[in-house]
C-alpha cells in the first residue's frame, strides 16, 4: 500500500516536472513522476479533484531539493583567499615573534593553510607568485612565495609530508632576523653601508637564534635557515659552505628564495621573466650547479608558469592559467585581441595548436589591462 497524502497547491511548481506520482480514488495512478504541469489552471484542477501523492516520494523530493539548494549556495573554497589569510597571519606572527606563545605550532598552522590552498588549485597557487604581489608587505609575501615554490618542488621529488612541511616552515621564517630592515632596504637607492651588509650576511644565524628563543628546536628547520644563502662554490654566507656540506632540502629552499625574489617587482628594478629567473637561479658558469634540482625546477615551473603573461602567434595577449601536457604548451586565457583591443571576456586558447602557440613571454607592464584572478580561475581564486 502506497503511503499517501493529499495533494496541495504548494506541491506543484508550474513548468517543472512532478517529483512524484499522482493517484486518484481507488489508488489509481493518474500522472507519473516527471510529467509537467504547464498552467496554474491545471494545478488548481488537480488540487480540486482531491488527488493524492506518494508521501515517501514527496519527502524524498523535498529533501533532494533542499540538498540541491544547499549545494548551490555552499561556498567554493578559494586558494587565493587562503594564501592571503596565511599572509596576514604570518605577518602578525613574525613581527611579534617574541611575544607569541607556541610560535612553532602557529607557524606550522600557516604551513598547513598553504598546503590546503595547493590542494584546492595548484595552478592558482603558482599564479599568486606573479599576480598577487600587492598583497601584504614584500618581506612577508616573499616568504610565502618561497614556501609555495619549495613545496611544489618537494612534492614533485616525493619528499614526505613531514619533510615538506619543515622545508616550508623554514621558508616562512628564513628572514625573521631582518624583516623590518628588509622593508627599509627595498626603498634604498644608495649602495649598502658596511653595517647593512653585515646585517644581511648575519641574518641566517641570527634568525636561528631567534627561533630557538621562541621554542623552535627542529634541527632540520634551523639548519635549512642557516644554509639558505650558502652557494655550492663556497661563496655564500654566513659560513662559506660548499655543495657537499649543503643539504638538498636547504638547496631547495635557497633556489625557491632566489626564484621568488627574481620574479618579484621591486621599486629599484624590474622583475625577471620566468625563463630568465630560472637561468639566473640554476645556471652557474654555463651549466647547472645542481642538475637534479635544476631538472625539477624546470619541469615544475618552466618558461611559462601559471600567472605569466604571453603573446600568442595570432597576436593575442593572455595569461597562462594551467600547465599543459608539455612545458611549451600551457593553457592560456587571452584577454587582448591581435590588434590590441580588449576582448569582451577571456577566451581559453590551446597553445598546442599552431595558431595559438606561445610566441613570447611578456612582462606585466606590457600586458596593460587590469583583471582579477577570479575572472580567469573562478571561485577558486576569489578574494
Amino acid at each position: 500500500m502506497v503511503d499517501q497524502r493529499r495533494l496541495s497547491i504548494a506541491d506543484i511548481v508550474i513548468g517543472e516536472p512532478l517529483a512524484w506520482d499522482v493517484y486518484g480514488a481507488g489508488n489509481k495512478l493518474l500522472l507519473r513522476r516527471g510529467q509537467v504541469v504547464a498552467t496554474t489552471r491545471q494545478a488548481e484542477d488537480l488540487v480540486e479533484r482531491g488527488l493524492f501523492i506518494d508521501a515517501g516520494q514527496a519527502d524524498r523530493a523535498v529533501q533532494a531539493k533542499r540538498e540541491a539548494q544547499q549545494a548551490a549556495t555552499r561556498e567554493i573554497p578559494s586558494a587565493l583567499r587562503f594564501i592571503n589569510l596565511a599572509n596576514k597571519r604570518l605577518e602578525r606572527l613574525l613581527y611579534n615573534l617574541g611575544n607569541e606563545p607556541d610560535a612553532e605550532a602557529k607557524i606550522l598552522e600557516v604551513v598547513k593553510a598553504l598546503e590546503y590552498a595547493a590542494k584546492i588549485n595548484a595552478d592558482v597557487v603558482i599564479a599568486t607568485i606573479f599576480l598577487n604581489q600587492a598583497a601584504g608587505k614584500y618581506a612577508v609575501r616573499h616568504c610565502i612565495d618561497s614556501a609555495l615554490v619549495a613545496s611544489l618542488i618537494a612534492r614533485a621529488m616525493k619528499k614526505s609530508p613531514e619533510e615538506t612541511q619543515v622545508i616550508m616552515a623554514a621558508a616562512l621564517t628564513m628572514n625573521v632576523a631582518m624583516l623590518r630592515q628588509q622593508d627599509v632596504l627595498l626603498t634604498k637607492q644608495d649602495p649598502l653601508s658596511e653595517r647593512e651588509t653585515e646585517m644581511i650576511r648575519s641574518h641566517p644565524a641570527q634568525g636561528v637564534e631567534l627561533l630557538k628563543q621562541v621554542g623552535v628546536a627542529n634541527p632540520e628547520w634551523l639548519s635549512y635557515i642557516l644554509l639558505h644563502h650558502e652557494n655550492e662554490d663556497g661563496s655564500g654566507y654566513p659560513l662559506g659552505k660548499e655543495v657537499k656540506d649543503i643539504s638538498q632540502n636547504a638547496r631547495i629552499l635557497a633556489y625557491a628564495d632566489r626564484y621568488s625574489a627574481s620574479v618579484s617587482i621591486r621599486k629599484y628594478r624590474k622583475s625577471l621573466l620566468p625563463s630568465a629567473a630560472l637561468r639566473d637561479v640554476l645556471i652557474t658558469g654555463g651549466k647547472p650547479a645542481d642538475p637534479l634540482l635544476a631538472a625539477y625546477f624546470i619541469k615544475e615551473l618552466g618558461p611559462t608558469p601559471p600567472g605569466s603573461y604571453v603573446r600568442l602567434q595570432n597576436g593575442e595577449i593572455g595569461v597562462v592559467t594551467r600547465r599543459g601536457m608539455a612545458a611549451g604548451t600551457p593553457v592560456v586565457h587571452a584577454f587582448i585581441g591581435p590588434r590590441g583591443a580588449p576582448l569582451s571576456f577571456p577566451i581559453q586558447r590551446d597553445t598546442s595548436k599552431e595558431l595559438y602557440a606561445v610566441r613570447e613571454t611578456l612582462a606585466g607592464d606590457q600586458a596593460m589591462l587590469p583583471f582579477s584572478m577570479q575572472q580567469l580561475w573562478g571561485e577558486e581564486a576569489a578574494l
